[in-house]
């Protein structure tokens, strides 16, 4: 995971930084968790132009991500780390004991080989990958898809880089720090997985020339 600089042989070349994808381990999708993306062009029913300037774009498949990480209680282990053009994160796909595989968030320092649980009922290791309640999740902690509502799954922190942390947890509250800076209050039988989303260096990421 890193930045690749380019020598600016050409004008759309000097200010050109970008992913070097060293952390993808495979350039195929898993075909059972994708689905196609039906794009209008900007059209509507009549097929007359009704948006401007959209087209087609490059061609490309939905990844069906599990943000709700309800297979409780099962050791699955990573069999992948993949490049996701829907979203700035990548994703891990993982082989669960019943050899079911779902892909999930990939957090930083997760490999391939590594093994992640979620149980909102027992007490699991505070490892990278797990997912639990925040009312099992210690202070300070990095973590990333949290839930808002029980069972709803992770709807905030899941983009490329980001982490939460609980800074105090209050009766049957926690305050959680969100990438913004905002302090949210968030019910301590929610879901949170722990660490930090990968491709940290997302941001500094830049195509170079307009227009290109």
């Amino acid at each position: 995971m890193g930045i690749k600089q380019y020598k600016p042989r050409t004008s759309a070349l000097r200010w050109t930084a970008l992913s070097d994808f060293k952390e993808i381990t495979t350039n195929r999708p898993e075909k059972s968790l994708t689905e196609p993306i039906k794009r209008s062009g900007g059209r509507n029913s009549q097929g007359r132009i009704t948006s401007r300037f959209r087209s087609g774009g490059h061609k490309k498949k939905y990844r069906i991500i599990d943000f709700k990480r309800n297979k409780q209680d099962s050791l699955g282990r990573v069999i992948s780390i993949e490049y996701d053009p829907n979203r700035s994160a990548r994703i891990a796909l993982v082989e669960y004991e019943d050899k079911e595989r779902r892909y999930v968030i990939w957090p930083a320092g997760l490999s391939v080989g590594d093994t992640i649980i979620s149980s909102s009922t027992q007490e699991i290791e505070i490892k990278i990958g797990n997912t639990m309640p925040l009312g099992s999740i210690p202070a300070g902690t990095s973590m990333h898809n949290l839930e808002l509502q029980k069972g709803r799954g992770g709807k905030i922190v899941r983009s490329a880089g980001g982490y939460a942390q609980i800074l105090a947890k209050e009766e049957e509250y926690a305050h959680v720090k969100l990438p913004s800076g905002e302090v949210r209050l968030i019910k301590l039988d929610c879901m949170a997985t722990i660490g930090q989303v990968g491709n940290i260096e997302h941001d500094t990421v830049s195509i170079g020339k307009a227009g290109r």
